[in-house]
């Protein structure tokens, strides 16, 4: 039946549009019931199934080093010797080297030994994981007669160190694996430019998951394919490559393809590899909380977006955090606030604080509190500035910022740029319900005109300190590309999506990436 679908389409001059030479010759015989060489493939799952089990181990003494950690710090806090029974009390060794295993079955229950997340996803399952396993881990011990380890110190430092070892361990024993070859998925990719590129970046930001790409098949206008190989896999033909490299996946990284040319080529496929990966055009849509409903009857698969901002219970969650971490925030930066308050009032004359008008939520306007960074005749300045450098106003008119040199900010201001300080105060704001610790950067009333269909999206939500913006590069992105990042924030929402956001941006600053 697949051969008469073949030829079907063979004659329908489908295969003429995009298959390579020597690819459409293929298909006159039947489909191809050829599986890569045994001994490559052989050696293949040998380095799969050794890298799972490093991995294990690695796991293994992650938890063992969450246990001492905790007993050692409980020792320090608590003043108390449990650290002595823990090294010389039978039992208790024995307890605690099972422990261990329960979180490695949860982690095997998630499928984290087998699939390749990317390391914030996977974090994310993490800390699902660590929260089950140190339930079961204190029931488990109450149960069996140690329950004077089930203080509320004791639960939450196993959870912290837990955590923290398993997703740093997972971080850094993936990447070193794969970089020696053994935590490594080849791969052959077909697909358009922009499909074969958007993979390689994506692949290239992840390295800790191990792919390989041994070939490239790349579509380009005009019904032809422009085959890549990579110099270590020089194979007469791509189907070569598959059989002999002992390849298991192949991408279609295609969008545009046309159904029954998808179709055509999954047939062809399915008998070489053991996994058809595609990538579908889905550009612009939610995808956090993507869920998927499969009709088998009809073959038909229903998608399911969600807006999570729309929720009551997501946005009492995301103030309750904003409250909570920006109390905690205020009180360990109070102490630097109050020593840039000083330098700003004896560097320039004018206020400390600079509270110009911002949109909020719902395009409400208010008050924006940062550090003042620049002489008071700031406007008058810029105007003169961009009036004798043409590139400037340029400039001003794509990124809304002068990054080469800007004339308004001041000595201290240029210090309190590069390291975002000028944004402590914005705490306060965050504490009043006006902005939040993570969300789309305060805008001008003035841009409103700029946002065009975005300003719907945008100011859907409270903005916020830091968001994606700032991550991906802050004033290195144009204005364009500013909205488009904000907008796919607010619709991909979630506290989690929060959480990394804040743990990116202390890099951000650090490296002073995009600060000007």
């Amino acid at each position: 039946m697949v051969v008469e679908n073949l030829q079907t389409l063979k004659n329908d001059h489908i295969v003429s549009e995009y298959i390579m030479d020597g690819f459409a010759q293929e298909l006159n015989d039947s489909v191809p019931q050829v599986w890569p060489g045994s001994r490559r493939k052989l050696e293949i799952s040998f380095k799969k199934y050794l890298a799972v089990l490093i991995i294990v181990a690695v796991d293994y003494n992650a938890v063992l080093l969450s246990i001492i950690s905790v007993f050692w710090t409980r020792t320090l806090v608590a003043s108390q010797s449990f650290s002595q029974e823990l090294f010389l009390g039978l039992t208790y060794q024995i307890c605690f080297l099972l422990i261990p295993f329960f979180f490695i079955g949860l982690i095997c229950y998630e499928r984290l030994y087998r699939r390749r997340l990317p390391f914030w996803e996977s974090s994310a399952k993490l800390l699902k994981v660590c929260t089950f396993a140190t339930l079961i881990t204190i029931g488990s011990l109450f149960l069996t007669g140690f329950s004077h380890f089930s203080s509320r110190l004791f639960i939450g430092l196993i959870w912290f160190y837990s955590s923290f070892y398993l997703m740093g361990s997972r971080y850094l024993i993936q990447r070193f694996l794969a970089n020696i070859g053994l935590w490594c998925q080849t791969v052959v990719i077909i697909g358009n430019h922009t499909g074969v590129e958007t993979l390689k970046k994506s692949f290239a930001a992840e390295p800790g998951l191990g792919y390989q790409i041994v070939d490239v098949i790349e579509y380009v206008p005009g019904g032809k394919v422009r085959k890549k190989q990579s110099p270590l896999f020089k194979f007469e033909a791509w189907k070569k490559t598959i059989i002999q490299s002992g390849v298991s996946e192949v991408i279609i990284a295609f969008p545009e393809l046309k159904r029954t040319e998808l179709l055509q080529l999954i047939y062809w496929l399915q008998p070489m590899v053991k996994n058809i990966t595609i990538m579908p055009d889905l550009q612009g849509l939610p995808l956090s909380d993507l869920e998927t409903d499969l009709f088998f009857d009809q073959k038909a698969v229903m998608m399911r977006v969600r807006n999570n901002l729309l929720f009551y219970r997501n946005r009492l969650f995301k103030r309750i955090f904003d409250l909570c971490c920006g109390a905690l925030f205020f009180v360990i930066a109070s102490p630097v606030m109050l020593l840039i308050a000083v330098l700003i009032k004896f560097n320039s004359p004018g206020p400390i604080f600079h509270m110009g008008e911002r949109l909020g939520k719902a395009g409400r306007n208010f008050k924006c509190y940062k550090f003042r960074t620049m002489y008071l005749n700031e406007q008058d300045i810029l105007q003169k500035f961009m009036q004798n450098h043409p590139e400037a106003a340029e400039e001003w008119r794509q990124f809304a910022k002068l990054r080469a040199f800007d004339p308004r900010v001041t000595g201290v201001g240029k210090w309190l740029r590069k390291f975002s300080l000028d944004e402590l105060p914005q705490i306060v704001n965050v504490l009043k319900g006006d902005m939040s610790l993570v969300g789309p950067r305060p805008y001008l009333p003035s841009e409103q005109e700029r946002m065009r269909y975005y300003k719907k999206t945008i100011l859907e939500t409270v903005p916020g300190i830091t968001g994606l913006w700032q991550v991906r590069g802050r004033n290195e992105i144009a204005f364009e590309g500013r909205l488009s990042l904000e907008s796919w924030y607010v619709r991909n929402w979630s506290i989690w999506l929060d959480i990394t956001l804040l743990i990116r941006t202390v890099g951000v600053v650090l490296r002073r990436r995009g600060a000007y």
